[in-house]
């Protein structure tokens, strides 16, 4: 979606860069940042409940598309597992950190699919978000299954994860395409101004 204002404003491929590259470090920052307000407001079960990292991520792919959401989409939580590591406490957990990323990059990557169809529909970031999470939720199991013999997940914790987050995964299916909605409209404002 970003990326059609940026041509329809004969912005130069240098700027392009320059703007994603802006934007999706501040996804990442908020990334890093919101999983650290709720657990400390909610303790680590709002994490897992409200999913807070997954927001941004998918943003990220419907607002710069396919490759760069896809960037931070792995990007999120290595940049939050190094930090936070450094602090002593590391989100995500070590051990869940590669299922984390393959699971992020598969919501970016999906989502970034309709950034095209959201440039020209805010509505289209509707069926992208639940696209997104249903792929990247079965990704995720799928890896876990394949990986059960040599990871401390059990299927009954991954379920239980599941379920747990579906709350979050709920807000995010209207929080996020409403989200679209309205930068879709503030930028088609700031371009008939």
């Amino acid at each position: 979606m970003f990326e059609n204002v940026l041509t329809q404003n004969n912005v130069t491929f240098k700027m392009k860069v320059t703007y994603k590259t802006i934007i999706s470090a501040s996804l990442i920052v908020l990334a890093v940042i919101l999983p650290q307000i709720v657990h400390a407001a909610l303790g680590q079960p709002g994490g897992v409940k409200w999913l807070p990292m997954y927001l941004p991520v998918l943003l990220a792919g419907c607002l710069l598309g396919l490759r760069w959401g896809l960037a931070v989409g792995i990007l999120s939580p290595l940049v939050s597992f190094a930090i936070t590591s450094a602090m002593g406490s590391a989100m995500p957990a070590a051990a869940r950190l590669p299922f984390m990323i393959l699971e992020l990059a598969v919501f970016a990557a999906v989502s970034g699919l309709f950034t095209k169809l959201i440039s020209k529909n805010g509505l289209w970031a509707f069926p992208a978000v639940i696209s997104a999470q249903v792929a990247g939720r079965l990704v995720f199991l799928l890896a876990v299954v394949i990986c059960q013999s040599f990871v401390p997940f059990t299927p009954q914790v991954i379920r239980g994860q599941i379920v747990t987050g579906l709350a979050g995964l709920g807000v995010q299916a209207v929080l996020a395409p409403v989200i679209m909605i309205g930068l879709r409209a503030l930028m088609k404002k700031d371009k008939n101004d």
